[in-house]
């Protein structure tokens, strides 16, 4: 085999290994960024790196943990703007319905939602899913985002991803000793915080009681019957549509708003996806112009006791609907679409 030949084949090898990590990798960068898409554009820059400098890693620990190392190093660097993702409730106090405004903020205000397949890989331990889908939930999310960037990375590193706490001073290049106190620091930030939406209660699959108030819920919102829909709230239920910095809180708020400035979306067909760890919903709205339905929203729905405790309209469809490998409109009725996300 001529050099070349034999350097092709090394560098298709080493693009496979890498390629591997992609999807727990983005998974890191987007717990540490908050952010879809600029956590695929970190996990980019991290696999680019390593293929460059590939020829100075020495092996004295293992690929993965070099590419996190990378991976930590970019997301540390991107954060140092010291933005700070968040939802609407994390920014104002809710909006009564009589006061309600549509006023939207830029992009890089906002929690992004992120489809599951794109951030959680795939493991045989019931235990080790269920610790990764409520690592990526919203309120999880959110609380992470009051972290300073290096105490983030350390109760990612320990309490999601389980490293030992040598194996996370070696790779921010610091003491055990200040990892564990970054640690204690970063628990009792979170322990101080009351997240809404902390207490979702999902199981993986969805048992029979949560599948039925989904079938509900879909029939509901479908029909657009607030009576039914009331049924399903919390009394406590909050609803938000970034990039709208309005929340509202309560049933009849929420139904409210939507037989007001929302009754546009009546006669939607929503689409099941697979979203932060959460039921969800693409939702399509009728389009009067060309017929057929247009992209509106993908909902996140939070669910607690049998009754849905928040529901999350993101509703930048261009950026959202592409992401999840949703179509950008639906014929009629007999359209049948199949979640690739």
């Amino acid at each position: 085999m001529s050099d070349g030949t034999a350097g092709a084949a090394m560098g298709e090898d080493l693009g496979v290994r890498l390629e591997r990590h992609r999807v727990e990798l983005t998974g890191y960068c987007y717990r540490m960024l908050g952010s879809s898409f600029e956590a695929e554009d970190a996990v980019q820059d991290t696999l680019v790196r390593a293929w460059r400098s590939y020829d100075k890693f020495e092996g004295r620990s293992s690929l993965r943990s070099w590419l996190y190392r990378i991976a930590t190093n970019v997301c540390l660097d991107m954060l140092t703007a010291g933005n700070k993702r968040a939802r609407p409730m994390d920014l104002a106090e809710s909006t009564p319905l009589a006061q309600a405004a549509l006023s939207p903020r830029p992009d890089h205000t906002w929690l992004e939602p992120m489809p599951d397949a794109r951030v959680l890989p795939t493991v045989e331990d019931p235990a080790e899913a269920a610790v990764a889908k409520e690592s990526v939930r919203l309120a999880f999310m959110a609380a992470l985002q009051q972290l300073p960037p290096k105490q983030r990375a350390v109760l990612i590193l320990r309490e999601v991803l389980a490293w030992k706490a040598s194996e996370v001073a070696e790779l921010l290049g610091t003491s055990v000793a200040s990892v564990n106190s970054a640690l204690q620091r970063a628990r009792a930030t979170l322990s101080e915080r009351a997240e809404a939406g902390a207490d979702a209660t999902v199981s993986d699959p969805l048992d029979e009681e949560q599948q039925r108030l989904l079938e509900r819920y879909v029939a509901a919102f479908e029909g657009y019957d607030m009576t039914a829909l009331t049924a399903l709230l919390h009394e406590d239920a909050i609803m938000t549509m970034p990039p709208f910095d309005l929340w509202l809180t309560g049933h009849d708020d929420i139904t409210g708003f939507m037989t007001t400035l929302g009754s546009g979306c009546e006669g939607s067909r929503l689409l099941p996806v697979r979203v932060n760890g959460l039921p969800g919903f693409a939702q399509y709205k009728p389009d009067p112009e060309k017929g057929g339905f247009s992209p509106w929203a993908i909902q996140v729905l939070e669910i607690s006791d049998g009754r849905l405790t928040g529901f999350h309209f993101y509703l930048d469809t261009q950026r959202w609907f592409p992401l999840f490998d949703l179509p950008l409109h639906l014929d009629g009725e007999s359209d049948e679409v199949e979640q690739g996300a």
